[in-house]
């Protein structure tokens, strides 16, 4: 190895020597400017003790920030979850308050129920001041009442509050009839109507019959007969099967009222469960007039004033079995039954 070749390698391994040197004096260099805490430029047992001092403070107020923090969090949390389970609450039990009954959205439905509070909305904070909610059973919505709470919405209950299951009058929003005998008032409300038609018009006479038509016997014995594998009737045979029930069909018939009066110039009368019947307006218009009517006589068909058809008497029955309510008869029974009923309306002047 000549001499310039052996002085480059010496060169190379002076500065590879320094290399480490001066990286670990810069190092160095900072270390002691970081923990120099007297500022003398030198790392002694001084600057270790501030240096200590200094990193517990530190460390006691970043736990102690943290302890807060986590406090904070944990409060935050819970409040969160606190409101979460009353919105929850809210939407699930549906409560209504008093100042509820004054906003513009807020509207009656058809049947309403009058009952105790019960436990799910007692426990319920929620609920505290609540004056009944809105449940829905099968499509249905039923507004439930709580009896103690019952006057604060401006309704009459037919004919009592001794009732669980109300609806409503068909002509009266603020009425509300139980429904087990919801049938039989508008019955007597009607026949009433009839009753005070007859005195405003000046009547001498009138008489309100009521008619429930029975089931055509000749309907189920004649579809029974066309049924397959059995005889089929000649038309000989049909005809005098017709005679045959047509003599044994009947009406139950009922004189719901009856009245002789000394009749006077006619008073229009007001209109409630007859307003859209053509017949007694027109008996009305006629009365009014100068063409004097000496005797009417006409059948009002009881469904056409009914507050409940059969469409919407299935609706409330699928309700109540959801409600776990039932009745003496169902509601679409006693629809059907309205159906075949009639009022005979006959009126002398």
């Amino acid at each position: 190895m000549s001499f310039l070749n052996k002085k480059e390698d010496n060169r190379e391994s002076e500065q590879v020597e320094k290399k480490p040197a001066t990286i670990f004096g810069k190092a160095k260099a900072a270390l002691i400017n970081a923990v120099d805490q007297n500022d003398d430029g030198s790392l002694d047992m001084n600057d270790i003790t501030l240096f200590a001092d200094n990193m517990g403070s530190a460390a006691k107020k970043a736990a102690s920030a943290a302890k807060v923090n986590a406090i904070q969090g944990g409060e935050q949390f819970g409040s969160w979850l606190e409101q979460a389970k009353k919105d929850k609450d809210l939407k699930s039990l549906r409560p209504i308050f008093e100042e509820d009954l004054d906003s513009p959205g807020f509207a009656m439905s058809k049947m309403i129920r009058v009952a105790e509070m019960d436990k799910k909305h007692a426990d319920s904070e929620v609920c505290n001041g609540s004056v009944g909610f809105w449940s829905e059973h099968k499509g249905f919505p039923v507004l439930n009442i709580y009896t103690d709470k019952a006057d604060l919405f401006g309704l009459t209950y037919y004919p009592d509050r001794n009732s669980e299951i109300y609806y409503v009058d068909p002509f009266d929003r603020d009425r509300y009839v139980a429904l087990d005998g919801y049938f039989h008032y508008l019955k007597v409300a009607r026949v009433n109507e009839l009753q005070r038609i007859a005195q405003d018009l000046g009547a001498k006479h009138f008489r309100v019959t009521y008619k429930e038509y029975l089931k055509s016997e000749y309907e189920k014995h004649h579809n029974g007969g066309l049924k397959g594998g059995q005889k089929t009737l000649k038309a000989s045979e049909i005809a005098g099967a017709e005679r045959s029930i047509s003599e044994k069909q009947s009406t139950t018939i009922e004189i719901a009222a009856e009245m002789e009066c000394l009749g006077h110039d006619p008073v229009e009368p007001k209109l409630v469960y007859f307003q859209k019947d053509d017949s007694i307006k027109n008996l009305i218009r006629l009365r009014m007039s100068d063409n004097t009517v000496k005797h009417q006589k006409f059948t009002l068909f009881c469904s056409q004033s009914s507050g409940i058809k059969e469409n919407d008497a299935a609706k409330i029955d699928a309700a109540l079995a959801s409600m776990k309510y039932s009745l003496k008869a169902s509601v679409t029974a006693k629809a059907q039954n309205e159906a075949k009923r009639c009022f005979e309306y006959e009126i002398d002047f």
